[in-house]
């Protein structure tokens, strides 16, 4: 047994270290790995393409513009400086390399600060929460690039998958840099850090393990050993407690919703939920449409909530009465629409407001009554509890009730727009009425911030196809909708 590790070393220099001409690829790392006006050429040309990519979205102009790429021999020319001790190299490397993504942040600053378009895309921000999968494709993507260049098998190829970890991040460092958006810049400066250091790293350890650097002793291949592992350990700490919060939170969030929905009826319907996970304690806002009130759900949720994350939870759910025959929205407040007596005659322009002011909890004289269009319209009064889904239903019971008047009833003008969602890329179409409607009524517009360009677009274009109005807000956050300032006056 003690002779088999003599054996499979020698087998290793004979089949995989004895075919390799070590001069000749040192050779072609020195020629490709410095600095020269091509490379310069192709970095400017590489970065717009990549920002272009990165604005539209599209993967493909992505790839393409890493087909020219130049950046994989410098930090292939860094490892393998690193692996030979070869100090000249390493400078001009690590120069190039240097000198490379400045240009390349610079090109993208220019470009986002004169370009109309600076919206964070999904490309975008997938390229600012590295986690330790990054650090997994980098080092993969290294160990294929230096086997490539060693063995002359498929560089090119091996080279675009290296250019992927590295471009998009300088250029969305740039991003950040011109929108001064500190976290987009934070986030892809640690991602191209990671992958920039993990590719060398790696690099050198497959051209020690093919014979590079043979000439250096064991205390220098310790020291080598040494530090990738304490280098690739010491970013999979930040990267690995990332994708442990993704994973809690994409956890986190059914459970919440399953906790929720289990506390009431079964015929219960949750409307709406929005889940701050930045906050301490996590705080949850949630509607639920419900055939009947629980009472103090909210501690009893908190509760069974901080149990099972493990973690404090502020959470408080409006709950909001609907009635099983007709499926509308119903309060306990509103059902009390008053005694008919004293009223004015049926059918008359008084008897028509005076009944509405009932239902919408108002006096009648806020009742605006129009007796040629037949229509009556006013705004509702604030109702604890009671959300979008509840106005619009009390619009409907009061053209019910005054037939022969169309009734517009606006919600009261502090009420928050309604929560949206897409689900299997199919925008929530009872979110869209929601926010049609009440834009409508209360003459206001919506902006549509946060969540992909494409997802912005397509719940704008809904909720003014239901008679709203909406713009295209922020890029930041989740999805989510706003009302927009009023405007400035003159």
């Amino acid at each position: 047994m003690s002779k088999n590790p003599g054996k499979l070393r020698r087998w290793w220099g004979i089949w995989a270290v004895g075919g390799v001409d070590h001069a000749a690829v040192l050779e072609q790392i020195a020629e490709d790995s410095g600095w020269t006006g091509r490379y310069a050429f192709l970095i400017l040309i590489s970065a717009a393409i990549s920002l272009l990519g990165l604005l539209m979205p599209s993967v493909a102009v992505l790839i393409g513009a890493m087909l020219l790429s130049p950046l994989m021999m410098p930090i292939i020319g860094l490892g393998f400086g690193i692996a030979t001790l070869d100090f000249r190299e390493i400078r001009r490397s690590a120069f190039a390399l240097g000198a490379g993504s400045v240009i390349a942040v610079l090109l993208s600053v220019l470009l986002v600060s004169i370009s109309p378009v600076q919206t964070i895309t999904s490309e975008i921000a997938g390229r600012t929460q590295p986690t330790l999968f990054d650090l997994l494709v980098a080092l993969l993507s290294a160990i294929a690039g230096a086997y490539a260049l060693i063995r002359g098998r498929g560089g090119t190829v091996v080279g675009v998958a290296i250019a992927i970890a590295l471009m998009p991040p300088l250029a969305v460092v740039g991003f950040g840099i011109a929108t001064m958006n500190w976290t987009v810049f934070a986030g892809a400066l640690l991602l191209f850090f990671t992958n920039s250091v993990t590719i060398a790293l790696t690099a050198a350890l497959v051209a020690r393990v093919y014979g590079f650097g043979s000439h250096l002793s064991p205390h220098h291949t310790g020291w080598q050993l040494v530090l990738f592992f304490v280098a690739v350990g010491v970013l999979a700490v930040p990267l690995g407690a990332a994708l442990r919060q993704i994973a809690f939170e994409a956890v986190a969030q059914r459970q919440v919703r399953d906790m929720v929905r289990a506390r009431f009826p079964g015929d219960s319907r949750l409307s709406q939920i929005d889940i701050d996970f930045k906050r301490s304690p996590i705080q949850v806002r949630a509607v639920m449409l419900t055939p009947s009130v629980v009472p103090k759900i909210d501690p009893i949720l908190a509760a069974d909530l901080a149990r099972r994350l493990s973690r404090p939870v502020d959470i408080h759910v409006d709950q909001l009465r609907i009635s099983l025959d007709a499926g509308a929205a119903e309060v306990a407040q509103i059902a009390q629409a008053g005694d008919a007596k004293g009223l004015p005659p049926a059918g008359s322009r008084e008897r028509a407001m005076a009944e509405l002011a009932l239902i919408a909890g108002t006096d009648a004289s806020a009742i605006r009554a129009n007796v040629v269009e037949r229509t009556l319209s006013a705004t509702a009064a604030s109702l604890p509890g009671l959300g979008l889904e509840g106005y619009r239903a009390l619009e409907a019971r009061a053209n019910r009730l005054l037939p022969g008047w169309t009734v517009q009833l606006a919600p009261p003008s502090d009420i928050d727009p309604p929560g949206i969602a897409i689900t299997q890329g199919v925008v929530d179409g009872e979110a869209l009425d929601l926010a049609g409607w009440a834009s409508a009524r209360l003459s206001r517009t919506i902006l549509v911030s946060g969540g992909l360009l494409a997802q912005r677009r397509a719940i704008t274009q809904g909720i003014v196809a239901r008679g709203g109005r909406a713009e295209n807000g922020t890029a930041t956050g989740r999805l989510r909708l706003l009302w927009a300032p009023p405007p400035t006056p003159a």
